[in-house]
């Protein structure tokens, strides 16, 4: 396949992933099936510091994964 072809792949899977991980800092009652479960319900206030933090880290991926294929 072609490699620009799966950095566009990648990046709308981790999109998808960025979004979830915004609702569950926006308080979403997705903890069980995040973590392992080990928040159900909503996330404490610490986990919702961590997934604002994982957004970050995501779209860093995708910047680094756009930037080798010579998409950005």
């Amino acid at each position: 396949m072609d490699s620009q072809l799966l950095a566009v792949v990648y990046t709308v899977l981790m999109l998808i992933v960025m979004l979830f991980q915004l609702a569950l800092a926006l308080g979403a009652p997705w903890g069980a099936a995040s973590m392992g479960g080990k928040y159900p319900g909503k996330y404490p206030q610490r986990m919702k510091m961590v997934a604002v933090a994982n957004i970050f880290l995501l779209g860093f991926l995708i910047v680094i994964v756009l930037s080798k294929v010579g998409l950005i």
